[in-house]
């Protein structure tokens, strides 16, 4: 099978990337400038945006101006009988739509707002029509070619002691390039792909996590039980969220139904098993995981990136319920920790956006909080225990199931903050390869979560001034003296590839120069015509 590139988009593409690259800056300046007022004119309307993909994203930028289409980016939309979301193939370069840097509503801090979703251009055609068409009209890049554009790359002294690499044609699942491939080092946060596939194969894309009240029959006692999701938020902005406030006016309405004004509180997290606290201990990049918590445990309006976190979320957000419910006429004592009975009667419940939408705001952003919540979503649908160990129990049988090659690979998170982990750059391509696929559509949101080089998530400030601007599309991972980079890139050839590059020294390089490194690698194969 191979991808194809329209004849025009290849003749256009030096042109609109370096025009990409010229007007980024101004853009970014702009969405900045009328970001705060947009929020405030459209309030909380929930958004609904459609998603570009590579070579979309730069074309339509290019083509219209780039009309704020910089920062207009996916929620969760149906799948096509080719496989691919349709979203996927809309034109989201609107005047009159904006959204948030971030994939999905409201995740980044400075996210932005839209009363209208884009409107698709009709006329544009679906560029990655050719993950289920075989053509035959465009060549691989050979392997030798490939050597030739990434070895010196690859051998800069700015990658530390230690360096792997894999490049695989997404079409056929091919390994074109290797480099030390199989063998296992600290992935970073690049593990969060494992945990993004492993979690889709499992739970399914359409999944959403519930946050319930229930009552004790012939009792005054609620109970708050917590399902597992961090996103779940109490403030008056849901962005797209579960909104606690709802299920605080849904339980007051369901207690006065029942002639119930006092109640004693309590809250469940009895779902996840084992520590809360990760190895790493407290840390500005992860809350306590825990099955109940609003916010991620945020202590400030943040909703991505480090913040001074909760040291008890479920009882920070059994209060907030509480205060809630007292201002909806509901009385109730100071809640504590218990178990909701077999016999509890459900009174009200909200859900998390789908799992897909989850997946993606994890992977632009490189939420932790989301990443764990995903292994233990990943363990209860696998029958594992909801824990740290679980959760890497889980992820690595799903990935097992996948047939993807697994050999030195271990899980000891779904974050990837444990220097415990270890993946492969042939597991890693493998993944994406496998995200790609026509017949794993459920597993798309690996690829369309990944951050847009120069334009959104981690890769928002990086490839300034790089031909790999608007067409790298690819996870991050850092941790001191671990720098790894892994998505995909459109060659010139119009061919789909998946890269992934993972280094390691015991001498910490400077983090500028490596990543600059990596991202001058994936540029490297963005502007390759290295077929045969």
């Amino acid at each position: 099978m191979s991808v194809p590139e329209l004849k025009a988009w290849r003749a256009a593409r030096p042109h609109v990337e370096r025009i990409a690259r010229a007007v980024r800056p101004g853009l970014v300046r702009a969405v900045e400038a009328v970001r705060p007022w947009l929020v405030r004119s459209l309030g909380a309307v929930r958004p609904r945006i459609a998603r570009l993909t590579t070579v979309q994203f730069t074309a339509g930028a290019a083509l219209l101006g780039l009309a704020l289409a910089a920062t207009v980016v996916t929620a969760a939309g149906p799948w096509d009988s080719s496989g691919q979301r349709t979203a996927e193939r809309d034109w989201a370069a609107s005047r009159e739509g904006v959204g948030g840097a971030d994939h999905g509503p409201g995740s980044g801090p400075e996210s932005g707002t839209s009363e209208k979703a884009p409107r698709p251009a009709p006329s544009a055609p679906s560029v990655l029509a050719g993950l289920g068409r075989t053509t035959g009209t465009v060549s691989s890049p050979t392997e030798k070619a490939l050597a030739d554009v990434l070895g010196p790359l690859l051998d800069d002294p700015s990658l530390g002691s230690e360096r792997t690499a894999a490049v695989v044609d997404v079409a056929t699942g091919k390994r074109l390039y290797g480099r030390a491939a199989g063998e296992a080092l600290t992935p970073a946060s690049t593990t969060k792909i494992a945990t993004a596939v492993a979690a889709l194969s499992a739970a399914g894309a359409d999944h959403r996590i519930a946050t319930r009240t229930v009552l004790d029959p012939g009792t005054k006692k609620l109970v708050l039980v917590g399902g597992g999701d961090p996103t779940l938020t109490a403030r008056e902005e849901t962005k797209g969220n579960a909104s606690l406030r709802t299920l605080a006016d849904e339980t007051a309405r369901a207690l006065k139904a029942r002639k119930l004004d006092v109640v004693t509180l309590s809250y469940d997290t009895t779902l996840y098993d084992g520590p809360a606290l990760h190895p790493i201990g407290r840390n500005v990049n992860l809350a306590p995981v825990t099955a109940l918590m609003t916010d991620e445990g945020r202590l400030n309006d943040s909703s991505s990136g480090p913040a001074d976190r909760s040291t008890d979320p479920a009882a920070d957000a059994a209060r907030q319920f509480a205060a809630l419910l007292n201002d909806r006429g509901i009385k109730t004592k100071s809640p504590g920790p218990s178990k909701a009975t077999g016999r509890a009667e459900p009174l009200a419940k909200v859900e998390s956006p789908p799992l897909s939408a989850l997946v993606e705001r994890m992977l632009t952003n490189s939420d932790n909080d989301i990443a764990e919540a995903l292994a233990r979503q990943t363990a209860l649908a696998s029958g594992e225990q909801a824990s740290f160990e679980g959760g890497s129990t889980a992820i690595r049988t799903q990935l097992k199931k996948l047939g993807l090659p697994m050999e030195g690979a271990r899980f000891a998170d779904g974050s990837g903050l444990d220097r415990a982990d270890r993946l492969t750059a042939d597991l890693l391509t493998a993944l994406l390869a496998k995200a790609g696929a026509p017949d794993h559509p459920e597993l798309r949101p690996a690829l369309t979560g990944l951050p847009v080089a120069g334009f959104t998530g981690t890769l928002r400030n990086r490839y300034t001034d790089q031909p790999g601007t608007g067409v790298v599309r690819a996870k991050t991972g850092t941790l001191t003296g671990v720098h790894t980079l892994a998505g995909t890139v459109v060659d010139t050839e119009g061919r789909l590839l998946a890269f992934a590059f993972l280094t390691s020294s015991d001498r910490p390089a400077d983090p500028a120069a490596t990543q600059k490194t990596l991202d001058g690698a994936a540029s490297a194969l963005a502007n390759c015509g290295c077929g045969s």
